[in-house]
């Protein structure tokens, strides 16, 4: 049978958006601050954005990039730039100029829209490229901004003002046509450029809504950085539930709190250090209605959650790559569960789990042979995926490409065990896992221990060389304010929970460095374990 208009048409979430402001016109899609805007409201300046760019001479399948955190104009640039066929470039927005020109570079940037926040940075930036090749830029004037100097030529409004609120955008020919490029956080050289298409991004935004069971009109909270992994698909997401962006330039516990009391929010993300960041407040006190939360980036130690699970947070375990669009896999909660011991409770939701409904292969195998490892929990192999929430591959760099998709599988370079039930468990990054007199450390076991010691607020082990063992545990420590212990203490923590072999030598104190999205930098710590004189051990292996 043909395959035609009448019963083919490519997949985009830019759909989404054309039927809620149509459907549901008067309904708010964001709030910032005391700004509020309807879904009607929100296409037309989404449209006068598509037009705008194609009047300053934008073609399809050309770099847009964005530097803001998440604000309106965040939002709107997730329809506006891919509805003028345009491909959205999302800057994390604490890289360095450095990075930032080599990205507007790379990625070939046509149009800059900037966060005055930022100016120094894209200033700085912009004079690292030659001017032929400088975007055309455009300043965000946000009124919650911090004051900045211009580094554009126009500002957002005035741009948007040249485009037509009525445009007459054209949906993308091929859902296989690039939505938008992400750029990996390269710890050693450049970061590449990861590609994803229409398809992709359509259907990962409706398996979040499936694998949260989301109701119409949720009240989302954006923790989540939008620049990481287009917000895991959630602008996409909000759009096609009608419900409502609460943003949030930065991420506080103060402003999450009185978010979620005004805006009665439903459903927010974030990486563990966001959970932590809530149950560490002074004086917070339990939802007063249950408030879901999908969490990812690293495994959530079980205090974490039980603490979580203690003020009326419903958290889901979710776990993916820039590469996978964000998340891939759910910790799918049997109902059964329900009567098990908190303790046993949270030690399954920390698990990473099977694969999202819209994602077609998972498995934990043998990366060279592609055998599944035996479902025993024990035995570890490397996390591979296929299907159509898989990145289309590297920008310019089809030997990275290759070999990712080595055996027609994308390797993660996770290792992880699978459980009887089928639910695989990441036990660590290929780099990160510790080889200590021949034995393999789990740094996410060994966390797991250290976080739930009452005094710990954040914890992060990573390899210290060793010249007897070859690599010992070293775990660096943040503190909950006004608790106190020692790094003999936190030792014998660990040692009557863990195997000897696995208990950290040296423990050191400090605030640990992050990313922009919460994860832990452990290539940092792992220079700093290097670095450290040999008189900071603090106990015997053995």
């Amino acid at each position: 049978m043909p395959q035609g208009p009448a019963n083919h048409v490519p997949l985009s979430p830019l759909s989404f958006i054309k039927r809620t402001a149509d459907v549901f016109p008067n309904r708010t899609a964001i709030i910032h601050g005391p700004h509020t805007a309807t879904w009607a409201q929100t296409y037309a300046r989404t449209r006068r954005l598509a037009s705008a760019l194609t009047r300053q001479g934008v073609q399809p399948g050309q770099t847009v990039a964005v530097m803001a955190p998440n604000t309106p104009a965040m939002v709107e640039a997730h329809f506006g730039i891919p509805m003028a066929g345009a491909v959205l470039c999302a800057l994390n927005i604490r890289l360095d100029a450095a990075t930032i020109a080599f990205i507007l570079q790379h990625g070939e940037a046509k149009v800059l829209l900037t966060d005055r926040e930022f100016a120094p940075t894209i200033a700085a930036a912009l004079a690292m490229i030659p001017e032929p090749n400088r975007p055309h830029t455009v300043d965000i004037n946000d009124p919650l901004a911090p004051p900045g100097a211009p580094v554009g030529t126009t500002d957002y409004e005035t741009f948007l003002l040249t485009g037509d609120p009525a445009h007459d955008w054209t949906p993308p020919g091929d859902e296989w046509d690039a939505i938008a490029l992400n750029y990996t956080s390269g710890t050693t050289g450049n970061p590449k450029g990861v590609v994803y298409h229409h398809r992709g991004a359509y259907l990962n935004a409706v398996g979040n809504a499936l694998t949260w069971g989301m109701a119409q009109h949720p009240a989302y909270l954006w923790t989540l950085p939008m620049f990481h992994c287009n917000g895991w698909c959630f602008p996409w997401t909000v759009a096609a539930m009608a419900g409502t962006n609460v943003c949030l330039r930065r991420v506080e516990a103060a402003a999450m709190l009185d978010a979620m009391d005004r805006h009665g929010v439903t459903h927010l993300c974030g990486a563990p250090i966001v959970m932590g960041l809530l149950l560490n407040h002074p004086g917070v006190q339990p939802r007063q209605h249950p408030v879901r939360m999908m969490t990812a980036g690293a495994a959530p130690p079980a205090a974490v959650l039980e603490g979580m699970k203690r003020l009326n947070f419903d958290v889901t375990h979710v776990y993916g790559l820039t590469e996978t669009y964000g998340p891939v896999t759910v910790c799918a909660w049997h109902d059964e569960w329900d009567t098990l011991p908190t303790a046993e409770q949270a030690r399954l939701r920390a698990r990473q789990g099977v694969a999202s409904p819209v994602q077609e292969g998972i498995m934990v195998a043998d990366p060279m042979t592609l055998q599944p490892v035996p479902r025993d929990g024990a035995t570890m192999g490397e996390v591979l995926m296929r299907g159509n929430i898989v990145m289309k591959g590297y920008l310019k760099n089809p030997a990275a490409t290759d070999e990712a998709f080595e055996g027609g599988w994308f390797h993660t370079g996770d290792l992880a065990v699978c459980h009887p039930d089928g639910y695989l468990e990441i036990r660590d990054r290929s780099k990160d896992i510790i080889i200590s007199g021949g034995e393999n450390i789990s740094t996410i076991e060994v966390e797991g221990v250290l976080y739930s010691h009452p005094a710990v607020m954040e914890a992060a082990v990573v390899a210290r060389p060793d010249a007897t063992w070859g690599e010992t545990p070293c775990a660096f420590v943040a503190l909950k304010p006004g608790m106190d212990a020692s790094a003999e203490d936190l030792i014998a923590w660990c040692r009557t929970h863990l195997a000897r072999f696995k208990v950290p030598r040296t423990v050191v104190f400090g605030p640990l460095p992050k990313t922009s999205t919460g994860k832990m930098q452990k290539f940092v710590l792992r220079e700093q374990a290097r670095a450290l004189p040999a008189e900071q051990a603090t106990t015997p292996r053995s």
